[in-house]
């Protein structure tokens, strides 16, 4: 145990600071103060593509995963939408790949579990699920899963059946405690559900399915109403849906996610970059951003400095590293960003992915300046009490 005159110099150095911290974070929507006031349609949103399709140790690191690392750790690390496609397995709703064969991810009741967990324990957070309705679920049968994992607490409905000309704020999503809103692709009728909204009713999006890093386009593919016609898109008031993750034929008509890859489609240099074609689009679009920015191996890039450069953010605190943990995310494409850990300003650094590094002997610099940072927080939340 620390001596109290032990702690006193820690306190005097680092509690102006910790508490400044604490507070910024009490104040941050969606890990920025700066987003409070903007419109949920107004900003960008970073989306991990089929987000519960792992490629880890629990699916043998499959070729069909799309992600290093589950949920928890996607949305603890700056991610606000999710995707997943929900399939008929034994007459109960499943996540799977494409098919349950292929890849099952586990029940849509259990992967909302997880999700409504990680909003109960960040309060000041807005989340965006899309799913894919591969097996054409009703509204009451999605409805099921939804009520049964609790989080329809949190759910948005919206006013109008169509895409309003404006968006409530995040903050008016925090304090009315809505702050889930949920699209699905497609659904015939909602009247059983009014929270669960017909994606292309409120969303367009550009092509999906491409294998070649120069072939990312702009122009809106879905709905078809709306089918390579920006400016019949962008008056159609709906949210511009940007798709951009790159697959790679492997034969027999069969495409994987392009993993080799990643590192330049989710970053800012190269054929086929994220800022680039983010920039590209936003100028497309007369100055609209891309309201959603949809990646694979979201950690990779890292993505989410381009949706931060997007949102002009420079005070982004909160966001959790993603953990050593995953021994197929290391290669080419470690990412290195801007994460909040410990307290004080968002620190820039590297972010470990991969295999474990060897172990060092003795006590580092940065342990003992987490255990500082710990103590810093701690202190401040004692001293806000």
């Amino acid at each position: 145990m620390l001596a109290i005159k032990n702690l006193l110099p820690i306190l005097l150095s680092c509690a102006p600071a910790a508490i400044a911290e604490v507070i910024r974070r009490n104040t941050a929507c969606n890990n920025s103060p700066s987003l409070c006031s903007k419109s949920y349609g107004e900003i960008t949103h970073l989306g991990a593509h089929d987000s519960p399709f792992l490629r880890d140790a629990s699916t043998g690191y499959s070729v069909s995963g799309n992600q290093f690392y589950n949920t928890t750790v996607q949305l603890s690390a700056g991610v606000r939408l999710v995707t997943g496609q929900v399939h008929k397995n034994n007459n109960d709703w499943h996540l799977c790949h494409s098919d349950c064969k292929l890849l099952d991810a586990g029940t849509l009741e259990s992967w909302l579990s997880e999700i409504k967990t990680w909003l109960d324990g960040n309060p000041n957070d807005v989340v965006t699920v899309l799913l894919v309705n591969s097996d054409d679920a009703t509204d009451s049968e999605l409805a099921t899963a939804f009520e049964a994992s609790e989080i329809t607490q949190y759910a948005y409905t919206p006013s109008s059946t169509s895409a309003p000309t404006s968006w409530p704020t995040l903050q008016e999503l925090i304090s009315k405690g809505t702050r889930l809103l949920t699209f699905v692709a497609s659904l015939s009728s909602n009247s059983n559900a009014k929270y669960l909204m017909d994606e292309f009713a409120y969303i367009w999006e550009n092509p999906f399915e491409v294998t070649s890093a120069s072939n990312f386009s702009c122009l809106p593919e879905r709905p078809s109403t709306v089918s390579k016609d920006i400016p019949s898109a962008l008056s159609s008031n709906r949210l511009p849906f940007m798709n951009h993750f790159l697959d790679k034929d492997i034969g027999l008509g069969i495409e994987e996610p392009d993993v080799d890859a990643v590192a330049t489609t989710n970053g800012q240099n190269g054929t086929g970059n994220l800022l680039t074609a983010a920039q590209t689009c936003k100028s497309a679009y007369s100055g609209r951003q891309p309201s959603f920015i949809l990646v694979d191996f979201f950690d990779k890039g890292p993505a989410i400095d381009v949706v931060d450069e997007l949102n002009n953010v420079t005070d982004a605190t909160g966001r959790v590293p993603v953990p050593n943990t995953n021994a197929d995310d290391n290669s080419n494409s470690t990412s290195s960003g801007t994460y909040a850990t410990g307290f004080g300003p968002a620190e820039t650094g590297s972010v470990s992915s991969g295999a474990a590094s060897p172990s060092s002997t003795g006590t580092s610099d940065a342990s003992k300046s987490y255990v500082t940072s710990g103590l810093c927080i701690a202190l401040a939340l004692a001293s806000l009490i």
